[in-house]
């Protein structure tokens, strides 16, 4: 195995129960930026060392709006992890993109409003390249597990993150259409901003529920049928992560995220105070570490 480090893996709480997964413990965090979603799962899934996290919380119990995610992603990066997976329920904006399929995006675009989504601020200031939000590697490994595991993969495309948690109107989702977006949700995008300025890797592995409500002779997206076609889905979900966790326990992490904040931060850290300091040290260890600091 070519690296121990553990990997992540976000999305609906059945995920650890899939075939393999042995569960050493639950550990609850609490972060300079409050409390995680829940408890973490660490185990071990095929021997390969893991870490789950139940987005919404155990029992679904969290709004798109309300997620900690700062919290989510600082405790991710507390418990070790480099690498993050995350399995996210969206709705299609084109024809070829059916209900059960899945896409592995490669870009994002913001409709949210009210959410803060980075780790920097309080007397340090860091502007983070974004100009591609998803790590090309996770994505390509992820992408080839899913066609493994059988699933009809589309890879690349543009998901638009939506505040929520009411689903789009129907005028709005004619202009996404029109835009050129290619599938909708309500999650992502801060996930992807926060694991890139914690130098993580990131993807996503959008399982198909829908096609919001811009097709014409199709049932409006609903939340009840959302998660009736993710627990339909919920076998190839599992086998995806399964099988991508396999590839990347054998891989070298090589990519650009893992140094990102080398030509990020433009503060002097010794003008930092030292509670920002501290609380970002997961983050910054690394960065202090080849300055000197």
């Amino acid at each position: 195995m070519s690296n121990p480090d553990p990997i992540g893996i976000i999305g609906g709480s059945g995920l650890y129960a899939m075939e393999g997964m042995v569960i050493d413990r639950t550990e609850t965090l609490q972060t300079p930026f409050g409390p995680p979603s829940d408890a973490y799962v660490i185990g071990r899934l095929d021997d390969i060392p893991v870490v789950f996290l139940p987005r919404h919380g155990v029992g679904h119990k969290i709004l798109p709006s309300e997620l900690n995610f700062r919290a989510n992603l600082y405790g991710f990066k507390s418990l070790g992890v480099e690498r993050l997976l995350s399995v996210s329920a969206v709705g299609s904006l084109r024809e070829e993109y059916a209900p059960r399929h899945v896409v592995f995006p490669d870009q994002f675009f913001d409709r949210t409003r009210h959410r803060v989504d980075t780790f920097f601020g309080n007397g340090i200031v860091a502007h983070v390249a974004f100009a591609h939000p998803i790590c090309s590697d996770l994505l390509s490994t992820a992408s080839d597990a899913a066609r493994e595991a059988g699933a009809t993969v589309h890879r690349g495309g543009t998901y638009l993150c939506m505040e929520g948690p009411l689903f789009s109107t129907r005028a709005e989702s004619f202009v996404y259409r029109s835009w050129g977006m290619d599938i909708i949700g309500m999650t992502n995008l801060q996930e992807a901003k926060l694991a890139r300025e914690a130098e993580m890797c990131y993807a996503t592995i959008a399982m198909v529920t829908d096609y919001d409500c811009w097709r014409e002779g199709t049932e409006d997206v609903t939340g009840t049928h959302v998660l009736e076609v993710l627990r339909e889905n919920a076998a190839m979900a599992q086998s995806i992560v399964r099988k991508s966790v396999a590839r990347l326990a054998n891989q070298s992490r090589n990519c650009e995220c893992a140094s990102v904040l080398d030509t990020s931060i433009v503060t002097d850290l010794s003008l930092v105070p030292q509670e920002t300091l501290s609380a970002l040290e997961p983050i910054l260890r690394r960065y202090r570490t080849t300055r000197g600091i």
